[in-house]
């Protein structure tokens, strides 16, 4: 009799965490616990009799991360099948004859150096060469567990199905019935089922009595069986590790909850141990699944659009006059008077914006939101905050949005940021919690007045989200559909890396006109051959042409700087009939040439009029 036919009558007892049971016979947090399974195999297979002893009849195994983007980033990504086979063979041998085997697979992990977001079918190749590892090593169902994204457990489920195997979909969800992506249950249930899922679940996530909460929900949405894998509660950091309070008395009785709000599967997920499985089945012993009562409708009131603080955007004029933002460097120290001077002289010349970078190349600076909030204060100008997801966790990020926006900043440009092994600190690291696709992604819940996880947030961040565009590239097809991305995730303008080929620009338009937002061509006047082929060799999304680094040879210093200047007003003149203005960075600070390229512009408009 298959899981599924079992689960019809009785309420089955799955194990407990297998993470922190290895931690606590000695496997350091830093070692790859799946790994185990092909060098230390007795280790595995010993745990997994203590909670097959303790009364588990259902056991998990060793795999919950062995995919190939997580077994990839230490060396072992050509393993994926082995060590699947090897997790399998070993909880089988721990299972005997009457308990159950279910093949754990987690979430795939994003690669290192990649931050495109994989697309649905990438996805699913990675989980089927999982999947049919796991199959052929002997499991009775697959278990898709711990799931933050709907997008990755409906990709897995999909390669899961292709097995034959029963197919349990788990999502963890936390405080509110949300997921980390801000899915909610009704969303989660909807999805997965329409994917195959024979079971639907929850584990992780928050602890055990908001996962009572979530099975009540799914028991009115869906007559398939379901899991419930809850933690022991919430962590507390004590003495260098972090311990789980809930005792098995308590964890048993929350299990009881969940049986009676209709859990056909229930064990447990981070900080349980074999004492919490030995206390659930005891209690859950002969229990009969109870009834269900479906609800009318799975309809679930999506977040709405939360209010947009009204005031005029440095767009407004677009495409009656050329909007012209200007990047201005923050200083390194404490003294601000001369970047809101800068900013005064810039207004005063007719610019519409000022641009502030966080930090770029990874060498610290002031921080652009508070000194945006002076500059928009004191000068009266609109101010383009950049953000990058090197400095910040998701976390972080959330909470300086939210300042920034109280603060009145309504402008963010969101890039990705240079690593911060690029920079002058040797000991700092980068974060990347966020790259610019989900950052954009973020930012535009936030307008709509919900957090990283679906939470209301009280009203909308009311932004103007921008992204940046590479020109510089061979292939300007792939920067156009990245592009699009953006788009759809929420960018409503686009600044490009200082670009010195009209050709270029002109072709960037050419191919982004689908996307139907202003795209502001990066002007970075040259000042000599040094800064020339520093650009050029050395700074990431650069490049300046032979013809042009010819020109600048020889030329330092004023006679550079002209030069430099000659260089830029040639390529607005190029593109200036299609170019719905420019985003001007004057190198080192020197406002003087961007004010000299303003007057330029502002000359070539009344040539028009």
């Amino acid at each position: 009799m298959n899981i599924l036919d079992r689960l019809k009558t009785e309420i089955l007892t799955g194990d407990g965490a297998v993470g922190t049971m290895l931690y606590a016979k000695g496997i350091g947090l830093d070692s790859n616990f799946e790994h185990l399974n092909l060098v230390r195999p007795a280790l595995v297979l010993e745990l997994a009799r203590e909670y097959a002893a303790a009364g588990a009849q259902v056991i998990e195994t060793n795999t919950f991360g062995a995919n190939y983007t997580k077994l990839s980033a230490i060396g072992l990504g050509h393993k994926v099948g082995e060590i699947n086979r090897a997790g399998a063979r070993i909880a089988r041998e721990a299972a005997g004859k009457t308990v159950l085997v279910a093949g754990s697979v987690g979430p795939l992990v994003r690669m290192k150096g990649e931050e495109q977001v994989l697309t649905a079918d990438v996805m699913e190749d990675h989980f089927r060469m999982q999947c049919a590892a796991l199959a052929e090593g002997g499991v009775d169902l697959l278990l898709l567990e711990t799931f933050a994204s709907l997008e990755q457990l409906v990709a897995a489920t999909r390669a899961a199905r292709e097995t034959g195997l029963p197919v349990c979909s788990s999502m963890a969800f936390m405080e509110g019935g949300r997921s980390g992506d801000g899915t909610t249950v009704e969303s989660f249930c909807t999805a997965v089922e329409a994917a195959g899922a024979d079971m639907l679940g929850a584990n992780c996530g928050a602890g055990p009595l908001e996962l009572v909460k979530v099975v009540r929900r799914l028991a009115a949405l869906t007559a398939k069986p379901i899991s419930a894998y809850a933690n022991s509660g919430f962590p507390e950091y004590h003495e260098g590790r972090y311990i789980y309070r809930a005792t098995p008395d308590y964890f048993a009785a929350m299990a009881e909850e969940m049986a009676a709000a209709g859990a056909n599967l229930i064990g447990g997920c981070c900080g349980t141990t074999p004492e919490h499985i030995a206390s659930l089945a005891r209690t859950l012993a002969g229990r009969a699944p109870a009834p269900r009562t479906p609800a009318a409708s799975r309809a679930s009131a999506g977040p709405q659009e939360g209010a947009r603080p009204g005031g005029a955007s440095f767009l407004d004029p677009w495409g009656t006059r050329k909007v012209i933002t200007v990047e201005l460097d923050p200083p390194k120290g404490m003294d601000c008077r001369r970047i809101v001077e800068n900013s005064r002289r810039l207004k005063e010349a007719g610019v519409d914006a000022i641009n502030l970078a966080e930090n770029p190349l990874a060498r610290p600076r002031m921080g652009n939101i508070a000194l945006g909030s002076i500059i928009r204060r004191e000068v009266g100008i609109e101010v383009i905050i950049h953000v990058t997801g090197r400095d910040r966790n998701l976390i972080g990020m959330q909470s300086d949005m939210m300042g920034a926006s109280l603060l009145g900043l309504r402008t963010i440009l969101a890039v990705t940021g240079d690593p911060a092994a690029m920079g002058d600190h040797a000991g700092a690291t980068s974060v990347f919690d966020l790259h610019s696709f989900t950052l954009i992604k973020l930012l535009s819940d936030m307008n709509r007045g919900v957090n990283a996880i679906g939470n209301p947030i009280g009203g909308g961040t009311g932004f103007t989200i921008g992204a940046a565009f590479n020109p510089n590239t061979k292939n300007m097809a792939v920067q156009a559909e990245r592009l699009r991305k953006k788009v759809a995730n929420g960018a409503r303008f686009a600044q490009t890396q200082p670009v010195y080929d009209p050709a270029l620009f002109l072709e960037a338009l050419e191919q982004t006109r689908d996307c139907g937002i202003p795209l502001l061509p990066g002007v970075m006047p040259l000042v000599s051959e040094r800064n020339a082929e520093y650009l050029h060799n050395e700074v990431p999304g650069i490049t300046v042409p032979d013809a042009i680094r010819a020109r600048m040879k020889g030329l330092e210093k004023e006679a550079g700087a002209r030069e430099g200047l000659a260089i830029a007003k040639e390529f607005i003149d190029a593109t200036f009939t299609a170019a719905g203005g420019y985003y001007l960075i004057p190198p080192f600070g020197k406002c003087e040439l961007a004010l000299e390229l303003i007057d330029h512009i502002h000359a070539r408009e009344r040539e028009q009029r």
